[in-house]
């Protein structure tokens, strides 16, 4: 009779014994998913796979406690009641979409699903009936507020020990390869590739809307380039170094960024007032590349602002230069 509504019932209007067919299949797509948190994370993260086993086992647990009480009141038929069949009832991302999650989205992601699942719990509870089965959907809402708490406790003792802080050191590196190390290629190429061609024209022509027309032309295409050739230059697999198409994200957006930066004001139609805020981006630029190779590479600070801020002035040169001969 439930599915054969061809629509979505309201929790209200759930039955004791759908309300637990519903928590059942809810505890069986939690325990597979822990699980396969704990597959994704084990090559890098075994600490962190190990906390996601324990809570798969956890969850199984409680799946087997409902059922018993399902059969101790309705027998052992149990209605293929899921979420998808609630209207409002909370969703879990599907298995493929968590395989592209960080570890701290994941752990962020299991704290979400433990407070919505105490969330339900308690719900359920106050719609029994039955003592037996009110007790244990409130111990079952306790159970899973302590989870996050437990998985803190045990991230904060793993991180601890000599595999966390390995763990921690490997995430960084990871995001550093795949996301830091192509945005800053990027951001350098746009920012300083472009400066000749905008200069140039700017002082070629003292028309700010023909300077813009050229910085942007050669910062999308300096984007769309750059994205490119990282992605197709390295699948990632032997270097190590992350998905291709997120490294050419990363690469292809800070070039154009960084191209844009000093391009978008030559929309302003003072050819001089757009230049000086122009060559003030510039300046900002410079020294935010020299941070992040301080920040995120281990340059010393002085060293990456001389490097950074020497070729940006000979680049920036030759095209005032270029453009005013």
């Amino acid at each position: 009779m439930f599915l054969s509504l061809g629509s979505r019932r309201r929790f209200s209007d759930l039955s004791e014994s759908e309300i637990l067919a519903l928590a059942i299949s809810s505890e069986e797509d939690d325990a597979r998913i822990y699980a396969s948190f704990a597959e994704k994370l084990r090559p890098q993260y075994p600490a962190s796979a190990a906390i996601f086993d324990e809570m798969s086992k956890e969850e199984d647990t409680h799946r087997q406690r409902l059922i018993e009480n399902f059969e101790r009141r309705f027998g052992k038929v149990i209605p293929l009641v899921r979420r998808e069949h609630v209207a409002g009832y909370y969703s879990r991302r599907p298995v493929w979409l968590t395989q592209s999650l960080s570890l701290e989205r994941i752990q962020s992601e299991a704290a979400r699903m433990e407070e919505e699942a105490a969330a339900f719990y308690q719900r359920a509870a106050a719609q029994s009936s039955d003592t037996q089965t009110r007790k244990l959907l409130g111990d079952l809402a306790a159970a899973e507020r302590k989870h996050e708490t437990r998985a803190e406790g045990l991230r904060v003792q793993y991180e601890s020990s000599e595999a966390g802080k390995g763990e921690k050191e490997s995430a960084r590196r990871q995001f550093v390869l795949t996301w830091v190390q192509p945005g800053l290629a990027g951001l350098m190429d746009g920012s300083v590739s472009t400066l000749a061609p905008i200069f140039a024209t700017a002082f070629a022509t003292h028309n700010s809307w023909t300077t813009f027309l050229v910085g942007l032309a050669a910062s999308v295409g300096a984007g769309i380039s750059m994205g490119f050739t990282e992605a197709a230059h390295d699948d990632g697999v032997i270097s190590g170094r992350g998905a291709p198409w997120k490294r050419g994200v990363a690469s292809g957006i800070m070039t154009t960024v960084g191209g844009l930066g000093h391009a978008l004001p030559y929309l302003i139609p003072n050819f001089w007032l757009a230049t000086a805020i122009a060559g003030v981006v510039v300046f900002i630029e410079l020294w935010a590349i020299a941070w992040i190779q301080n920040r995120y590479m281990e340059t010393p600070f002085m060293r990456a602002a001389f490097q950074v801020v020497l070729g940006g002035s000979l680049v920036l040169a030759a095209g005032v230069l270029i453009g005013g001969s």
